[in-house]
């Protein structure tokens, strides 16, 4: 059973975005989940609620589960989450450095299954998006 794809089906369902999830050696399984009117405690008891239904039916194996948003500084992992965010101030690191800069902090400008645009320091810069290892939203402050 694909855990990313049941989750993701699950959530949609849901009223909800899968944001990311992981598993530790300890058993816990976190799982992180947003939705246009951001998130909220009772979202993150209905969310588990439901999937620890769903993993008793389904047999998935853990001990303990944790579902929360994904925080100010939002992770951007698929490219319609670069869409989303367009205009806000995001963090780039890239798996191979640029001009021998791997860490870039600026405004998203726009994103395809090729690239990634930001402009940093009023300059347009494009990575590509195969080259970002982690994309983060810069908290406002």
């Amino acid at each position: 059973m694909d855990l990313a794809a049941t989750l993701e089906t699950t959530l949609t369902g849901l009223g909800y975005e899968l944001v990311d999830w992981e598993r530790d050696g300890s058993g816990l399984l976190r799982i992180y989940i947003d939705s246009p009117r951001g998130i909220a405690v009772e979202d993150c008891v209905l969310v588990s609620n439901q999937l620890t239904r769903l993993f008793a039916v389904e047999n998935i194996d853990y001990d303990r589960l944790e579902v929360s948003s994904p925080g100010l500084d939002r992770p951007l992992k698929k490219l319609a989450d670069y869409l989303r965010f367009e205009g806000h101030e995001a963090q780039l690191k890239l798996r191979m450095p640029i001009e021998g800069q791997r860490r870039f902090v600026g405004v998203l400008k726009g994103a395809t299954e090729i690239e990634v645009m930001l402009e940093v320091n009023g300059e347009l810069k494009r990575f590509a998006f195969a080259n970002v290892e982690k994309a983060r939203l810069k908290p406002e402050v």
